[in-house]
């Protein structure tokens, strides 16, 4: 008899403050400590230049029922950010089998307090859907313009997880990263 996948038992690896791999830890280990380790967010955009954003299950152990990028994960022990990124593609939106070169990498944001200690890859692609939703990750999503996104965040930044709004944020203000739409 197997026993069943407990979320806190998956390994992460842990890493130093230029995130450096130290060794590999339990996920609930490497929160309860905040422990610095590594994740990515994709952003999908479809060919009206519209966003696709995730609303969180309301079973997440952090910020559920929060309005969050399209997809995003940790990095598995011994995984790379891009595999990572098209595996989370996968799994949260049932994109299978997406080519990794159909994903631009937008900018890396550093360990810190507001995405939860991790080290964040940024991805971007497109894509139209149809989507399929894991159910146990995301209780629904849609496609909205980047205008109305930033002005639900000036609003109701609590609506939403905080490495999303500091993405948002960092995406608007680099040069030529604007979001298209």
């Amino acid at each position: 008899m197997t026993t069943p996948h407990r979320v806190e038992d998956e390994l992460l690896d842990v890493v130093d403050e230029h995130d450096r791999v130290i060794g590999p830890e339990k996920r609930g280990l490497i929160h309860a400590r905040r422990l610095r380790h590594r994740a990515v967010h994709v952003l999908v955009f479809n060919a009206k230049g519209q966003l696709f954003l995730q609303r969180r299950a309301k079973t997440k152990d952090t910020f559920p029922d929060r309005w969050d990028s399209s997809c995003s994960g940790h990095v598995d022990t011994g995984e790379e950010y891009l595999q990572c990124a098209v595996r989370e593609l996968g799994e949260e939106l049932g994109l299978l089998g997406m080519a990794p070169d159909a994903l631009e990498l937008l900018f890396k944001i550093d360990s810190r307090e507001q995405t939860g200690q991790e080290f964040v890859h940024v991805y971007r692609t497109e894509h139209d859907g149809p989507f399929t939703l894991h159910p146990t990750e995301i209780s629904r999503g849609e496609f909205f313009e980047t205008t109305e996104v930033t002005r639900q965040i000036s609003e109701n930044a609590d609506d939403f997880a905080p490495a999303f709004t500091l993405l948002w944020s960092m995406l608007q203000s680099a040069s030529g990263l604007e979001p298209r739409g």
